[in-house]
């Protein structure tokens, strides 16, 4: 195959990335090579090294820029002062644009963490811990408005979490719903769910 990154180190190792997601996606972290993965981007196997040493430094660098993302673009949209509800409402919407657009990386990051190295993967859990507590702090404020009724707001945030990530496993752009749609559907099962209802 001919050389297809070119020289510059960046777009290199971006290609590298990308062709990386996509194997590993399609075969699973185990099935795929680094040998395999500079075939593919067009690279002797000595010049991926140079960027990845092993394949837990690569899969570890797709999945923490993953969740580095998540978090940045999270801290770029969130509301400020506003209600619960309010920031309920711009999860969900959050969480299902950011994942409808990037199945494969969700992919690799939920199913691939049992791959990684030990250090790595506590990397990783404890990012997740961080996204998570963003779910939590917002469903136990809501308890504390008096909007919401959550028996245990731990295993909700999982539950909310597990539900909107689902969507990559058969969403496809250009189907029946459109991404609002999709948010529309979503925020009402989620909103549902949580909010008080009269007498609770």
């Amino acid at each position: 195959m001919a050389r297809t990154a070119g020289s510059d180190g960046a777009r290199t190792e971006a290609a590298i990335r990308r062709a990386a997601i996509d194997l590993i996606a399609a075969k699973g972290f185990e099935a795929v090579t680094l040998r395999g993965i500079a075939e593919h981007v067009g690279l002797q196997a000595s010049s991926l090294y140079r960027y990845y040493p092993s394949k837990n430094d690569l899969l570890t660098t797709i999945i923490v820029s993953h969740l580095t993302e998540l978090l940045s673009q999270w801290d770029g949209i969130r509301p400020v002062a506003a209600s619960a509800k309010e920031r309920l409402e711009a999860f969900i919407a959050f969480h299902v644009r950011y994942h409808a657009a990037k199945p494969k990386e969700v992919f690799i990051a939920n199913m691939e963490m049992r791959s990684l190295a030990p250090d790595s993967r506590s990397k990783v859990v404890a990012m997740r811990r961080r996204y998570e507590d963003i779910l939590s702090e917002i469903l136990k404020d809501g308890i504390d408005e008096g909007l919401f009724s959550v028996s245990d707001v731990r295993v909700a945030t999982f539950a909310i979490i597990a539900m909107l990530t689902g969507l990559t496993a058969w969403y496809q752009e250009g189907g029946r719903l459109t991404k609002e749609e999709l948010v529309d559907c979503y925020s009402r099962l989620v909103t549902k769910g949580v909010f008080r209802a009269d007498g609770d």
